[in-house]
């Protein structure tokens, strides 16, 4: 089956017997005819040894390759095949002879055989190696040095030869010449040939050569290396926690190091073991499994030549928590530090998590104030502070959580606190109002200030002072005390005047008057106090010293002289007291004196007739063409309206900021204007203006800084001296108009006659006006913090001298809350402020706010007005349609409000202050613009704010919708 050489040789005979005869017969014999090839080794012949070999003697090699049949042989020497031209080759004896043997005949000699049984090549091959003394040979080599910096470096290296070799020394490549030894104080070439470098720099470093030269042969090159040792540092120190019965390795990386650093792990300045429970398996520490008592520091060692370095590695092995102190149910008093205490013991040392009605608290919220221990303080305690709490305290080893549900003890406090001075008119049914709340539902009295008991004929009635019928004895000062069992009580002075209100007892009205004739404008009223008039011609306040045909007559009338064309105009009688203000307004025709064409006397009553029914007829006509003008603007704003999807907003016809609507070109301020002015004795001859400005002497005014400049002039901070009866001297905001700009002349006496119709707790009042001479003043009411963009900053102010107490959430929403009852009486007015945000509003002590229009636009902020399409715009706090459209609406306001109530939770940050101007165009005009939630902002809030940036106006709520909104959440705060 598998023919063998060695076994399968030989002669084979086949035999066959008859077993019942016996008879036997032989074959002829018969062999193998095996063909094989087996390889073998070349070895020398002549001379016996290696010894024996010299130069110019016979050299003998043999092929020990064998096969059958006879193998043919081939010589090769270093790869090259050898002829029979070149060397003596015995093909039958397989041998190699080399007559004259030299170093050129050095080399691997070797054999290669073939027959039918395939072809192969010695297993072992002859080096022949004559040696030549006259060749250098290489006594001692030089050897790869590793040493420190500045420390001695030797390499030696030793040829032989006959005769003497030469050689040289070279770094990298660049030999070492005697001259340059001679310079050097750092390598030395010594005698024996060894090259001495006594202080190592990182120069010196690299590749060292050493070449002999003979008489005879190539040069022999010898190398070594030189290099320096180091080490790099390691991390100074890592931290690692596990949970306990776990299996954990950890692996301590080494620096890079030459040599390679040996590494290891200690404990205590002790060797980790290579056995145990922790011990060291190579480059690692393995805990197997981890304990609580592993927890320490462990150090990993590498160290070499050029030094030691280590790391320290804190291990901390984690346990679960266990209670301290739990969270508890509490009660905390209302305007007082509340604490809520959360302490567990674990390692290590448990991270604490509070919630808030399942809302966590953040450190960035300033109501709180979280501890280390786990504590959370309620900095100032309010009554919607009354929630359920929660904490958790966890480490990788477990975790724990309680609960605690904390009830507000509130403080006894008036809601709101009454007006400290009011005005009761006589003969009328008044009533009064007080309340108050507290921890139990307080008691609430009035009685007067001074001790005395109530009139009899007053009633109260769960906090209502009730006047049946007012007389001049129930002015005086009242003190509304609300009390209860638990907490005492509190008062509030209120000091009422008893007075008649003013009424007109004749209103003058528009007369026509022939140039150079004398007219009278009749006006008489009475109350009591007994009221005083003054006239205004033409929105100035007349003076008589100025002008003497102009004269107001001892009854109130105004008694005008020679009139001439210029006397043309609107005349404002204005009478008030301490309690109540009115006007009344009548227009001045002057006409040219007629021309009488006949000599007879009885003509000229004709000619007089004839001359007035031309003018009223040209009158009459002109207000036909205005009111037919007012009724196509109010169509095409109608189909306006209705085209921008139909939002069923009622038109707003004034507007609180920088002029009015605009109708068909013209504002509907411009319209309303021409018909006051034109309407000769109708209707604007009977409106009733019960605003409560008044003339106000500008002597009493004492200017205490200038607080910046508005879009008609400066805006100053006064003192007013009797401004208001109860107050001797109050500080005031004072507008002024330092501009010739027709049109901003009609929007200041605009805004003077808004603020006059507006009476609502959330926006300022108009005290008073100066219109005597010039510039002109508007006194408004001021609020002592200043406008509510400054009082934020300040409220985030790291300056602990300047800084205010902390905002809380409940102030952030009251804040926004009566802003938006602000706009909502504004809108219900058909008032657009268009220019609604934090600088235009106020703020006092008691965080009381209003709304106003400052518009510092020219210094204070400017950097928050764009000027675009020739205006100053409030870019940042407008939606597309009014910076593209020039649409202002109560829906435009809307959205104002929501970027005032982002101001609010932002501290008074500039919206959208990451982009620029033309960014936030672009942005607009893409419908993209949006704000990011503020830190610590309530999501009820904020889901609030978006929804006023809607695009689509009928998306966004109207005032009334956001009051109800913002009423769902706590309003009254207090810091």
């Amino acid at each position: 089956m598998a023919v063998d050489r060695q076994l399968d040789a030989g002669s084979f005979e086949c035999v066959a017997q008859n077993p019942v005869t016996g008879e036997i017969r032989q074959s002829t014999n018969a062999s193998f005819n095996i063909k094989w090839l087996e390889s073998g080794s070349v070895t020398l012949k002549e001379p016996n040894s290696e010894e024996g070999i010299e130069s110019s003697a016979p050299v003998t090699l043999h092929c020990q390759i064998d096969g059958h049949p006879r193998p043919t042989c081939q010589w090769f020497k270093d790869g090259v095949k050898l002829t029979e031209k070149s060397h003596q080759i015995n093909s039958k004896e397989r041998t190699l002879t080399v007559k004259n043997a030299s170093p050129d005949d050095n080399g691997l000699y070797y054999c290669c055989a073939k027959n039918a049984a395939g072809h192969v090549c010695s297993s072992s091959n002859f080096s022949l190696n004559i040696i030549d003394k006259s060749f250098p040979r290489p006594v001692v080599s030089p050897e790869d040095v590793l040493v420190l910096r500045n420390e001695e470096a030797m390499f030696h290296c030793q040829f032989t030869a006959v005769p003497a070799p030469t050689f040289e020394w070279y770094h990298e490549n660049e030999p070492i010449c005697p001259a340059h030894l001679k310079q050097s104080v750092v390598v030395f070439l010594l005698s024996n040939g060894t090259l001495l470098i006594t202080q190592v720099k990182p120069r010196n470093t690299g590749t060292y050569k050493c070449v002999s030269r003979g008489i005879r042969g190539p040069p022999v090159i010898l190398e070594a290396s030189l290099l320096i040792a180091e080490i790099d540092d390691m991390v100074p120190k890592l931290w690692r926690v596990f949970t306990a019965d776990s299996l954990q390795r950890v692996a301590c990386e080494p620096p890079l190091g030459r040599p390679e650093p040996e590494v290891w792990w200690e404990r205590g300045g002790q060797r980790v073991p290579t056995e145990g429970r922790v011990f060291q398996d190579g480059l690692y520490l393995v805990f197997s499994p981890t304990k609580e008592e592993d927890s320490g520091t462990y150090t990993c060692v590498a160290q070499n030549k050029a030094g030691r370095r280590t790391q320290e590695v804190i291990f901390t092995v984690a346990t679960p928590p266990v209670w301290v102190m739990k969270p508890q149910d509490t009660s905390l008093e209302e305007g007082k530090p509340g604490y809520l205490h959360c302490h567990a013991t674990a390692s290590p040392e448990p991270e604490v998590t509070w919630l808030r009605n399942n809302l966590m608290i953040t450190p960035e919220d300033t109501r709180f104030k979280l501890f280390r221990n786990g504590t959370l303080r309620i900095n100032n305690v309010e009554v919607y502070d009354g929630q359920m709490y929660g904490c958790e305290t966890k480490t990788l080893g477990g975790r724990l959580s309680g609960h605690a549900r904390v009830t507000v003890l509130e403080k006894l406090k008036f809601t709101p606190t009454p007006q400290p001075a009011q005005c009761l008119e006589l003969d009328k049914e008044i009533t009064i109002q007080c309340s108050a709340k507290g921890r139990e539902t307080p008691i609430i009295r009035w009685a007067k200030a001074d001790g005395g008991q109530l009139p009899p004929h007053l009633g109260q009635r769960n906090g209502l002072l009730h006047f049946s019928k007012v007389t001049r004895g129930d002015a005086g000062n009242y003190t509304c005390i609300a009390s209860n069992s638990l907490q005492g009580e509190i008062r509030a002075v209120v000091s009422l005047t008893a007075a008649v209100y003013i009424r007109f007892k004749v209103e003058p009205e528009n007369t026509t008057v022939y140039q150079g004739h004398t007219a009278i404008l009749h006006c008489q009223a009475t109350g009591d106090p007994e009221p005083h008039i003054h006239w205004m011609v033409k929105d100035k306040t007349l003076d008589s010293s100025k002008n003497r045909r102009v004269q107001k007559m001892p009854n109130g009338s105004l008694l005008i002289t020679d009139v001439t064309s210029d006397d043309t105009g609107r005349y404002t009688c204005v009478t008030g007291n301490s309690c109540s203000i009115k006007d009344r307004v009548a227009q001045l025709y002057v006409v040219d004196k007629p021309v009488h064409f006949f000599e007879d006397g009885d003509r000229a009553p004709y000619k007089m007739i004839q001359t007035i029914g031309l003018s009223v007829g040209a009158a009459v006509a002109y207000i036909i063409i205005v009111l037919g003008l007012m009724f196509y603007c109010k169509k095409r704003r109608n189909a306006k309206r209705l085209q921008k999807g139909q939002d069923r907003e009622e038109p707003e016809m004034e507007c609180l900021n920088g002029g009015a609507l605009q109708q068909n070109g013209h504002t509907t301020a411009e319209i309303q204007e021409e018909v006051a002015l034109t309407n000769m004795g109708t209707t604007a001859t009977t409106e009733k203006r019960n605003s409560d400005k008044i003339q106000f002497a500008r002597a009493n005014l004492q200017t205490i800084t200038v607080l910046g400049k508005g879009e008609f002039g400066e805006v100053l901070l006064c003192k007013a001296k009797g401004i208001e009866q109860s107050k001797e001297e109050m500080v005031v905001l004072v507008k002024s108009l330092q501009t010739r700009d027709e049109q901003l002349q009609l929007d200041f006496r605009r805004e003077a006659e808004m603020f006059a119709k507006l009476s609502q707790p959330n926006i300022v009042r108009l005290l008073g006006l100066c219109r005597e001479a010039e510039p002109h003043y508007i006194i408004l009411e001021y609020y002592d913090l200043g406008d509510l963009k400054q009082f934020l900053r300040i409220s985030k102010s790291k300056d602990d001298k300047v800084k205010s107490q902390p905002i809380s959430t409940k102030t952030k929403v009251s804040i926004c809350a009566q802003v938006a009852h602000g706009m909502e009486h504004l809108s219900n007015h058909r008032f657009v402020h268009k220019d609604l945000a934090a600088r235009n509003c106020l703020i006092n002590s008691q965080r009381r706010v209003k709304i106003s229009s400052l518009s510092l636009s020219k210094d204070v902020y400017n950097s928050e007005y764009y000027y675009y399409r020739q205006a100053w715009i409030p870019l940042r706090w407008l939606p597309s349609e009014s910076v593209f459209e020039d649409d202002f609406s109560t829906k435009s306001d809307v959205w104002a409000f929501g970027v005032l109530m982002w101001e609010v939770f932002s501290y008074g940050e500039l919206p959208h202050s990451k982009l620029n101007d033309d960014e936030i165009l672009a942005a607009l005009k893409a419908g993209k613009l949006k704000l990011p939630v503020p830190d610590g902002c309530p999501s009820r809030i904020y889901k609030l704010m978006v929804r006023c940036w809607a695009l689509s106006l009928k998306e966004r709520p109207s005032f009334t919708e956001i009051v109800q909104a913002l009423g769902e959440l706590p309003s009254n705060s207090k810091v």
